[in-house]
């Protein structure tokens, strides 16, 4: 499907060159949430190995418990920024989580008991909560729509980024280790003792320049303009774009709260009832299928998947590394190709060649095949999602709601994704004893097969249009259609 013709109206809302780099400035900070999403989320499989000896975790459900702990804090802040956002604005969430994601990671690396690590974690999930429903929906605000795509897939790519320093910081810090040592010589290991704290520690510094440059950006001119700010936003608008594109952008935002305002005033209860609850659920469906495609057993359980596959400790590291620069790679193609092919080609594309990767994995287990079968395959799976479902995602959580419950509907379909993740992260260690680890990749190869219908039949594409536009045609058709 393409994007509507570019009319005399739109003309004026596309941004000059020499006004861009300001915007992507903005973005760039705003996607600094991303980065330390991705160093938090992904440091803990490089570490988790280290820490389960120091604390002598044994039981497979303590330790899905302690690996997802973290997605607890997630849910909780993503369920608390639609209101945080909606009340004191964007840009102190962002500030919010800045300072949270500093003080949790410290603190998890100083802890001296499972408890506390537990607790911090899950402050350090908070963290990701507020920063990964706030950060997407910031930077769709303030982008003009020809750059919105490309925009809001820098939180991608900054996570993608972070996944791959924390991959390359736990290689660094990882001293090798002889193989075959008993477990009570494992124990007395540097990397036992002392490695995986210095593995969350990294994640200190980049947390202060965030929290420093979240004081550098400015508000969302949409919020600024509901909360009756016009003079603020005008002023936002036109640094971004100029003067001509301030004025038109200010007409086409009030344009949608005067409509807004006569209507009910927006609440939890119209997200869950009438024509906004089916694309509520289609966002939300979206957010739980990207989850389920199985690509974060990739990264938080990579040591199991790999040792399975037949390589040793050593060797397990290094093909996380691998992983991590092959996600950084394809990510970079597919900001590239957000606003060109669309975000609905790629989805589709995504789930067949995820699905399709993850069906022949399950049959190399199977048939006990090892070593670069397994690893071509698995990088093979994180290329189709790094290209597609990782950043198109959340460039259509972010535009595709309605604009006076768009922050609500956000935090719904982040707060669904980081239940999907929970359940797929705690359940790994327990399906993957009982089931085996062919079976677990058979299962989302088969969850990726049902998501290539939901988009096809589900799925808009929303490429080249603005937020205004995307909610009008969804008041003038009832809800999307393909």
């Amino acid at each position: 499907m393409h994007g509507p013709s570019v009319t005399t109206s739109q003309t004026s809302l596309i941004v000059p060159a020499e006004r861009s780099a300001y915007v992507w400035g903005i973005a760039l900070v705003a996607a600094l949430g991303g980065l330390l999403f991705g160093y938090d989320w992904v440091v803990i499989g490089g570490a988790r190995e280290f820490y389960e000896r120091y604390f002598q975790l044994i039981s497979p459900a303590f330790i899905g418990w302690v690996n997802s702990c973290a997605l607890l804090g997630c849910l909780l802040g993503a369920l608390a920024a639609g209101y945080l956002a909606e009340r004191f604005g964007r840009r102190p969430v962002l500030l919010t989580a800045a300072v949270l994601f500093a003080v949790s990671s410290g603190a998890t690396a100083l802890a001296h008991s499972i408890d506390i690590f537990i607790v911090w974690r899950i402050v350090g999930g908070i963290a990701i909560g507020l920063a990964m429903n706030v950060s997407p929906l910031y930077i769709a605000e303030i982008s003009p729509a020809d750059l919105r795509g490309r925009l809001v897939s820098l939180n991608q790519f900054a996570i993608v980024i972070g996944i791959l320093a924390a991959q390359v910081v736990n290689w660094l810090i990882a001293r090798p280790v002889p193989d075959h040592l008993s477990p009570a010589e494992l124990l007395q290991t540097w990397n036992v003792q002392h490695g995986w704290r210095w593995m969350f520690v990294a994640v200190v510094v980049p947390s202060v320049i965030f929290t420093i440059a979240s004081f550098l950006i400015p508000e969302s001119p949409r919020w600024l303009l509901t909360h009756g700010r016009e003079a603020d936003a005008a002023s936002v608008l036109s640094r971004v774009g100029g003067a001509n594109y301030a004025r038109a952008e200010v007409t086409n935002i009030d344009t949608a709260i005067s409509a807004e305002a006569s209507e009910a005033r927006s609440n939890w209860s119209e997200i869950f009832s009438g024509p906004v609850r089916r694309i509520v659920l289609i966002g939300t469906a979206l957010a739980v299928l990207q989850q389920w495609t199985g690509i974060n057993v990739l990264f938080n359980y990579a040591a199991d998947v790999y040792r399975g596959a037949g390589y040793g400790a050593n060797d397990i590291l290094l093909n996380i590394v691998i992983t991590g620069t092959i996600n950084f790679l394809v990510t970079i193609l597919a900001i590239a190709l957000v606003d060109r092919v669309g975000r609905r080609s790629l989805m589709l594309f995504g789930c067949i060649g995820i699905a399709v990767s993850h069906l022949i994995c399950s049959l190399a287990y199977y048939q006990h095949w090892k070593g670069i079968i397994i690893l071509s395959l698995t990088l093979c799976s994180i290329a189709f999602y790094a290209l597609t479902l990782a950043p198109v995602t959340w460039v259509l959580i972010s535009e595709i709601f309605p604009n006076r419950v768009r922050s609500q509907a956000v935090s719904v379909a982040v707060s669904s994704l980081w239940i999907a993740s929970f359940a797929l992260t705690y359940t790994f260690p327990l399906l993957n004893n009982a089931f085996g680890t062919g079976a677990l990749f058979g299962m989302y190869g088969f969850i990726c097969l049902l998501g290539f219908v939901l988009v096809y039949f589900f799925v808009p594409e929303t490429k080249g249009r603005s937020l205004e536009q995307i909610e009008r045609l969804f008041h003038k058709r009832g809800t999307f259609n393909v």
